[in-house]
């Protein structure tokens, strides 16, 4: 059920509140359409209205009352989150087809971040370090990709993290509502899962970046790149590679019988990047446009490019050598490198390009802040997993919204 009284969109920048609601209206009305029954679509847009109305909470409870709506809305809306078979991917999906085009997107971003919570009942809470916490303490983390662009940012994927002993937990699998085919996954693998999705949407792949919870995942590079997929994305300085000096071959059959080696081998030890770079010394640097900075001022660093073959799957893995960028910055005056990152895009990309992709990663701070800050990303308080996840492509749909409002010239604005 729908509350019927005009809800006043008091989010900054919105305009005249009756011509924001029919325009609100108009663009869940579009993207909702997979959703299937109507009153699913209603309570989507209501949903959405509630995100995007000014309060404190936007957890249901305190939004319904700001809606002005009772205990039948309540529990139409609770049951539209937490237990309605509808697919979180058709929402996400259509909000990208509709937006993506609008931001000119660069490349899609991989990262996690921490929702704080008291007690373990919440699915996948548990103490366990957080980014956004900055320590271990009790939280849920959630794995999310986002399309960025010249014009902003978009989310375009969310996967609930259940660490081990969640999965292992029947009692409170039930509890917490967790399918039966819903297993553990690390968190580079549910970024892949999330890859595979968007590429279902009907919108260009970009580049992906990460960092180096990911960068550092040798799967997660091989997978992308047999998808035909590029990639730039952040390693730690203990990353081992061999040089663009190494040489590779075919061990020499040994006498007697036996298959014929096939593994090529390196003609020497690998190195660490760090080592590398600083082998090649600040010399090898030349001083580059990475971006700009919130004012719109070209920001430069320090950059080097060198092409390299990761180690681990070589080594480990016994893979062929597959050659890549190595991007080193270290910024000036400072006494060594600050960030590595490994590239699969072709040997004749522009240096600015890898140089700009290398920092781009960053913006989507400006997501989060936005998705938690004001739009309530982080404040559902229900234990279901699947309601999490509608939360989360419900919470996306409200800020492509105002992301669409921001580059649509003819909204009328406040005077």
């Amino acid at each position: 059920m729908v509350v019927e009284h005009a809800v006043v969109a008091r989010t900054k920048g919105l305009g005249e509140a009756s011509a924001v609601r029919e325009r609100l209206e108009a663009f869940v009305g579009d993207v909702a359409r997979g959703l299937g029954r109507s009153e699913r679509r209603r309570n989507a847009a209501l949903y959405v209205r509630g995100m995007l109305e000014a309060g404190g909470r936007k957890s249901l409870e305190p939004v319904v009352a700001r809606l002005g709506g009772g205990p039948l809305e309540y529990d139409s809306l609770q049951q539209f989150l937490a237990d309605s078979p509808w697919d979180p991917a058709l929402l996400l999906g259509a909000v990208a087809e509709r937006v993506a085009p609008k931001i000119g997107v660069e490349a899609w971003v991989i990262d996690d971040t921490g929702f704080p919570k008291d007690g373990r009942r919440s699915p996948g809470v548990k103490r366990q370090y957080s980014g956004t916490l900055g320590k271990v303490g009790n939280c849920q983390i959630g794995v999310s990709l986002h399309a960025v662009g010249r014009q902003g940012t978009l989310p375009l994927g969310w996967a609930l993290y259940l660490p081990e002993d969640w999965c292992a937990d029947p009692e409170r699998r039930t509890r917490a509502k967790i399918p039966p085919e819903i297993g553990f996954k690390t968190k580079p693998e549910l970024a892949l899962g999330l890859i595979e999705q968007a590429l279902g949407f009907t919108i260009p792949m970009a580049p992906v970046l990460g960092d180096q919870a990911y960068g550092d995942n040798s799967d997660l590079r091989r997978h992308l790149d047999a998808a035909g997929g590029e990639y730039v994305l952040s390693i730690g300085r203990g990353t081992g590679v061999f040089g663009p000096e190494t040489m590779f071959a075919v061990a020499e059959r040994r006498k007697g019988r036996g298959r014929r080696p096939s593994a090529l081998n390196p003609d020497r030890p690998h190195e660490t990047v760090e080592a590398l770079a600083r082998r090649l010394g600040p010399e090898s640097l030349a001083r580059i446009a990475c971006g700009t900075d919130p004012t719109g001022a070209e920001r430069f660093s320090r950059f080097g490019f060198v092409r390299v073959s990761a180690a681990h799957p070589i080594l480990r893995d016994q893979r062929a050598p597959r050659t890549e960028w190595l991007i080193i910055e270290w910024p000036e005056g400072a006494e060594g490198p600050s960030d590595y990152w490994i590239a699969n895009l072709p040997g004749d990309a522009a240096p600015e390009r890898l140089a700009r992709l290398a920092r781009l990663r960053w913006m989507i701070e400006l997501d989060y802040r936005q998705l938690k800050g004001e739009l309530g990303l982080d404040h559902y308080e229900g234990r279901s997993y699947l309601g999490w996840h509608h939360h989360a492509a419900l919470v996306t749909t409200a800020h492509a919204f105002l992301t669409e409002e921001r580059l649509d010239p003819k909204a009328p604005r406040p005077a």
